[in-house]
């Protein structure tokens, strides 16, 4: 950073403020030829991450209580948070992170998930009322998945992989006793998708392609237990079920067949006539309803944020929400007589916090403070949706964010930040990670590059069997984006990811050495050719659409070592840095320990962070405020200096 920043930070080190110190940094702005100076907070990466991550909205039988899942401990724990009085209790504490499932139906019993250091095998565990916790999928290789109580509650549905690493067959368990019956053993290579409140339907995906799937219908009432397929069509068309009405007679489903965005379609299962039911300028998330149905919450992937509507069934007219803070809905929940509804806010600025309404009254109850009390919210930066033209004229959308210190007298270093995936989409929402750069004074651009999902099945495909190409060149036109930007230095623009996104920064720094100053590969990949013949087995149902997206290893060996940047790590002259845990069952460590040797060789600088207790994706708050320490210290060093 530049000198006062430095002094700043020195001074800030030396202070007592363990709560989080604060820094000034005094930018100026031209307004009518007359200098403003605008005063910056800055924050450090233990206050960005004093922020307190939660999810989860199941209600307590009795309406009393909503569970979640908060990493406040340091981990992901279970907590019941009382709605009257907003008091938190803690009912789990493991080292490792639990993640929310739900109360059982009739008692306060509570179902959970967990896996062991980031391997992703996760097993399902019931909490007991007197706090006694069970496994009820053992197995060191198990990796299950929890799909749904019965309406009336005597039992629930599993996934497991317990007989074929493979495929996840579907059990039924007893809610009392915890007997476990199998329903359907699947030799499909199908996905659970929905089952119906009486138990009696199963809907089932399979993926043909990663342009075409298909839905079933197992009518577990049927001796020969086949399932039915109900999608038949002729052109490549995606079909995933969504859930089934309240009354178990229809199936509701999402197809990208009618056009560019995923639509929601209803099956009726006793006359096989398939309807319209939702459809949008966007991407049809999700759809569900509440207990009896009166309510039916859906959302919509609108140009890199959520949209959520509720609709009164009985009207068929969205509900009167009160008056509420600035954010997006997400995690609509109601409670089972249906006078009460959970949901979060998030947005740019303010994480995720909990709120409970009583339907019809004019308030809403906030039941979280999740921001850092040492943050003023005024310090952090909202993003501004841009689009660009790439090489071929092509418009590529992205997620913004201007440092507020950034103007055309203080012009900011940058950084190009590059999604998961492949397939998936950079979106607006808090960020810890990402505040904690833009108040440090680095803009962000999350560039969508083609093969993004989110802007149509056209778009989506684009990069098919082109990635580390047409894909990256996207990411290099939207660096010429920010040079085009005059509060940007245009010397000072690095490149970061995650997942997908840090093979996109390794191969940015490979295939395109001149155009990033820095790279930060966040458990990417970087030997595509290892990569595709080592993915975990529980890939399997849709390992076929992954090959038709990235080749197939039998026969694209040749291609896959052409865009890996680790067979090309000479050309590698950037400093770069290396995030990795030690689990990633999907990137492993191999991946990163090699290309860290590989540009050592070159005389490059690299820093490599390696975390002995995570997987792909840092669920601890220790290592996460590490690695938010670690990217800023790398990016003091070497981009902005």
């Amino acid at each position: 950073m530049k000198p006062s920043f430095q002094l700043a930070a020195i001074a800030c080190a030396l202070s007592l403020a363990i709560a989080g110190c604060s820094q000034s940094n005094q930018s100026t702005t031209n307004t009518n030829n007359q200098q403003q100076v605008q005063t910056v907070k800055q924050y450090d990466a233990e206050t960005f991450f004093d922020t307190t991550s939660i999810m989860g909205s199941s209600f307590s039988p009795k309406s009393d209580k909503v569970l979640i899942s908060s990493d406040e401990s340091g981990i992901y724990s279970l907590y019941e948070v009382d709605i009257k009085t907003a008091k938190k209790t803690r009912l789990t504490d493991f080292e490792d992170s639990t993640y929310a499932v739900a109360y059982f139906p009739n008692d306060e019993r509570v179902l959970f998930t967990k896996d062991s250091g980031g391997n992703e095998r996760y097993h399902i565990y019931v909490r007991e009322t007197d706090g006694t916790v069970k496994d009820l999928t053992p197995g060191e290789e198990t990796r299950a998945g929890f799909a749904g109580f019965t309406e009336d509650g005597k039992h629930f549905f599993i996934t497991s992989n317990q007989r074929d690493a493979k495929f996840m067959d579907l059990y039924r368990v007893d809610a009392n006793s915890y007997e476990v019956t199998p329903v359907y053993q699947n030799t499909m290579g199908l996905d659970v998708g929905a089952i119906s409140p009486d138990g009696r339907f199963i809907a089932l995906s399979k993926n043909n392609s990663n342009k075409d799937s298909d839905v079933f219908i197992l009518d577990t009432r049927k001796k020969t237990l086949k399932p039915e397929l109900i999608t038949r069509h002729d052109n490549d068309a995606k079909y995933s079920p969504e859930t089934f009405s309240r009354d178990s007679k229809s199936l509701y489903y999402s197809t990208d067949a009618k056009g560019e965005f995923a639509e929601i379609w209803r099956y009726d299962l006793t006359t096989s006539e398939h309807s319209p039911a939702l459809k949008d300028e966007w991407d049809v998330s999700f759809i569900y309803f509440s207990k009896s149905g009166r309510y039916q919450v859906s959302g919509v992937n609108a140009d890199a944020s959520t949209k959520v509507s509720i609709i009164d069934t009985t009207t068929g007219k969205g509900i009167a929400m009160p008056s509420l803070p600035a954010g997006n809905l997400r995690g609509v929940n109601f409670s089972a007589d249906e006078k009460t509804m959970a949901f979060y806010l998030n947005s740019d600025t303010s994480p995720s916090n909990l709120f409970v309404w009583q339907l019809g009254e004019s308030k809403a109850k906030q039941l979280t403070n999740t921001l850092s009390d040492a943050i003023d919210q005024n310090d952090l930066v909202e993003s501004t949706i841009v689009r660009f033209k790439s090489f071929d004229g092509l418009e590529i959308p992205g997620v913004l964010y201007k440092p507020k210190q950034a103007n055309s007298n203080n012009k900011v270093p940058a950084l190009v930040w590059v999604h998961g995936g492949p397939g998936g989409q950079s979106r607006t929402g808090y960020s810890a990670m990402q505040q904690h750069l833009v108040n440090h004074g680095y803009a962000i651009f999350a560039v969508n590059n083609r093969g993004s999902s989110g802007y149509g099945k056209t778009f989506f495909h684009l990069d098919d069997k082109k990635h580390g190409t047409d894909d990256l060149q996207d990411i290099v036109y939207g660096k010429k984006h920010l040079q085009s930007l005059d509060w940007v230095d245009a010397d000072k623009i690095g490149i970061m990811g995650g997942s997908y996104g840090g093979f996109m920064t390794a191969a940015a720094l490979a295939f395109e050495p001149e155009e990033f100053k820095v790279g930060i590969n966040i458990f990417g990949v970087t030997n595509w050719v290892r990569t595709l013949n080592s993915i975990p087995p529980w890939w399997e149902s849709f390992k076929k659409a992954l090959y038709d997206e990235m080749g197939d290893p039998a026969t694209d060996g040749e291609r896959h070592r052409a865009i890996s940047p680790l067979f090309h790590a000479k050309n590698i002259t950037k400093p770069l840095m290396v995030i990795q845990g030690a689990n990633d069952p999907r990137v492993l460590q191999v991946e990163s320990d090699e290309l860290v040797a590989a540009v050592k060789a070159n005389g490059v600088p690299v820093d490599y962070v390696l975390f002995d207790d995570e997987g792909h994706g840092f669920t601890k708050k220790e290592n996460r405020i590490k690695a938010s320490n670690a990217y800023l210290e790398f990016l003091n060093t070497y981009l902005d200096k």
